[in-house]
């Protein structure tokens, strides 16, 4: 069997979960091939299996898109994505592509016919019964009105704005010849098979058909022996772990940090390989990037952008998560994660120093969120690896192959 890994690269997660399926997928003896943005070549410098250069849109254009409220793919963009993922399709002949957030393979996929995996996060899922409305991101509304007059305003023109975004993808399909017309949603999970990749539990799916199912996390970790620095560490001072990621407001890491940085802590923080001016203070132990699945096991908060990686990362730790979300997708995953009663928000547009200590101290003793949080890592166990996820991932494609 040989599979084609694409991976788009608009955030480091969108690398880091197909590659965890690539490596596994070696490791069962699939032929892998293996596409990927060139600046993450550092991500597979040890691969065990074939490697290609994908040319895809940067993550900063990305990320000024997400931040203005923009459709993030422009038609043009994603008819030229068209024309590569058929020349890798025609050139490597899989039996199967699993992609992660290239949406252009819904299209260029089936002009090929071959079987296509997507995966995604179920809070996107077109079958997703999310309560009440839908949280309001970080947007320039925010910024001048109360927050729930501007969620009230949002979840008035988000058919409208979300009609908009899935313009780019109903152009794409026109042109093509696959005339029927979908909602973002659909654009986001339009594939063969859907794999979301969630712990069990924390999304309702209500009507979903088999061919759409929550498989488990898969969060990525640098390999990397633990920071020497770490050895610091006291038993008597609870431990927080920091990284706003590669897509969270990277303006409010250090004065999150400042917010924290006092004697009754102790702070692991991680600019995610990006360079940051943390001043030097004790109990701050600061490196560009650190193995994050074992600073969520030394932590005992952590404190993120609110995203799926490092939070599912922190709960499979069995550790609270504080999330400081700014765009939509962050939102939906701490709406989740509030209901469940394993995590807490700080809303970026609505940033203090006041409300970073007073979460921080709530999550820190707060039972009823520890047994929320313990329960939850009960259920998840060594089930919800990042092997047997992967496995899983690669049994349901061979499964819709034969």
């Amino acid at each position: 069997m040989r599979l084609l890994i694409i991976a788009e690269g608009a955030t480091l997660a969108h690398v880091g979960r197909p590659l965890l399926i690539a490596e596994e997928a070696a490791r069962q003896g699939i032929d892998v091939v293996f596409a990927r943005p060139a600046r993450y070549a550092w991500m597979t410098r040890e691969a065990a299996f074939n490697v290609v250069d994908l040319d895809t849109q940067s993550p900063e254009v990305f990320s000024e898109r997400l931040a203005k409220g923009s459709p993030l793919y422009e038609f043009d963009t994603l008819d030229s994505y068209v024309q590569v993922d058929r020349e890798l399709l025609r050139r490597f002949r899989p039996d199967a592509v699993i992609g992660d957030f290239r949406l252009s393979l819904a299209v260029s996929a089936r002009l090929e016919s071959c079987h296509y995996t997507t995966l995604s996060n179920a809070y996107w899922s077109p079958y997703y019964a999310i309560a009440n409305a839908w949280p309001v991101p970080d947007l320039p509304l925010t910024h001048v009105m109360p927050i729930a007059l501007a969620r009230s305003v949002f979840n008035l023109l988000r058919p409208f704005a979300f009609a908009l975004h899935a313009r780019p993808m109903n152009q794409l399909r026109q042109k093509y010849g696959l005339n029927t017309r979908i909602d973002l949603q659909t654009a986001y999970t339009d594939a063969d098979l859907v794999c979301y990749c969630d712990l069990p539990g924390l999304f309702e799916l209500r009507g979903a058909p088999g061919n759409h199912c929550v498989v488990g996390p898969l969060v990525w970790s640098p390999q990397m022996p633990r920071p020497d620095a770490w050895a610091d560490l006291r038993e008597d001072l609870p431990t927080l772990y920091i990284t706003l990621g590669s897509s969270g407001r990277a303006d409010l890491l250090a004065p999150t940090v400042d917010a924290l940085a006092c004697d009754r802590y102790q702070i692991i923080v991680s600019s995610a390989g990006k360079l940051f001016d943390i001043a030097s203070q004790p109990n701050v132990f600061h490196s560009s990037m650190v193995p994050g699945d074992m600073a969520c096991e030394r932590a005992d908060l952590v404190i993120c952008n609110g995203g799926s990686p490092t939070s599912q990362q922190a709960l499979r730790a069995g550790k609270p998560v504080l999330g400081v979300p700014c765009n939509l997708d962050q939102f939906l995953n701490m709406d989740a994660l509030s209901r469940r009663g394993v995590g807490l928000v700080v809303r970026s547009d609505r940033f203090s120093a006041r409300r970073v200590q007073a979460a921080v101290e709530t999550l820190l003793h707060d039972q009823r969120g520890r047994h929320a949080v313990l329960a939850l890592t009960g259920e998840v166990g060594e089930r919800y690896s990042n092997r047997r996820v992967a496995g899983r991932v690669i049994d349901d494609v061979r499964a819709g192959v034969a």
